[in-house]
């Protein structure tokens, strides 16, 4: 990239790379504690707070941070890659905490579709519901949402665990490639549908599996993933699961004569 994209806009300094230097994307709103820190969200655009909330974390080095009043913004705390605590006291909108490596995210409210897409490490726990896409893509982490959930959670999940203490809606886990998700209330139709590889376990009811999704064999490694992550998170004790498990019949679609591909679709 041409070097000729360095300079400042908006008061905001930027290296050749387009990227804001660090010493220089300082709102400088926030109430700074030690190591701890407050940012008031009100009158605060979301590029604010996340200029605000990357400069705590990457330049001062605050290992906890709180956003109140976050009034429902999207896309808040993306793209945040160190360890640190970060609570929200409020409802973020769309996106937030997206491509996080590292996070520990609570959440006191709601949010809404996309939350955590494409986490790569930490845990983002959400004290009420999330709307659709919730984890979309994710790679690993936690996220658990203790209300209920929208259509296609997890979908294109790569790894990491999910955790819903409601219901979610359909297309649960669509194309999941790895990981687990963890259904403590009742699925709409496809769960699982063309999933490659992971675990799905319901303990509510299920309106129907998608394509390829099979009950699969219950083991002892089920029984401790399940315990020790309701264990981790204080969920209380675990209810019965079903386990549902890519039956590997889309594996070798293409080599499928087409009557056999009648049978699987």
């Amino acid at each position: 990239m041409s070097s000729e994209i360095s300079g400042s806009r908006s008061g905001v300094n930027y290296d050749a790379r387009g990227l804001a230097e660090p010493d220089a994307v300082a709102p400088g709103t926030a109430e700074i504690d030690g190591d701890t820190a407050r940012i008031d969200a009100t009158d605060l655009t979301t590029r604010l707070i996340n200029l605000e909330l990357k400069r705590l974390v990457n330049v001062e080095g605050i290992s906890e941070v709180t956003i109140f009043n976050p009034g429902a913004k999207h896309s808040i705390g993306v793209g945040i890659l160190r360890r640190c605590t970060i609570k929200v006291e409020g409802s973020p909108g769309w996106f937030a905490f997206g491509l996080i490596d590292g996070p520990e995210v609570h959440i006191s409210g709601r949010v809404g579709w996309s939350c955590a897409e494409n986490m790569m490490a930490g845990s983002v726990v959400i004290d009420g519901g999330a709307g659709s896409l919730t984890g979309a893509a994710l790679r690993g982490g936690d996220l658990v949402i203790k209300g209920d959930v929208g259509a296609r959670t997890g979908i294109d999940q790569k790894g990491g665990t999910i955790i819903v203490m409601g219901s979610v809606g359909i297309n649960t886990g669509f194309m999941m490639q790895r990981g687990r998700q963890i259904i403590c209330g009742n699925a709409g139709n496809n769960v699982g549908d063309s999933m490659y590889d992971g675990e799905i376990y319901v303990a509510g009811t299920i309106a129907s599996l998608g394509v390829d999704c099979v009950p699969g064999e219950w083991t002892d490694a089920d029984t401790e993933l399940i315990n020790r992550k309701f264990k981790i998170y204080d969920l209380g004790t675990p209810p019965e699961f079903q386990k549902l498990v890519c039956g590997k019949q889309l594996h070798n679609y293409d080599s499928l004569e087409p009557s056999e591909r009648k049978l699987v679709l």
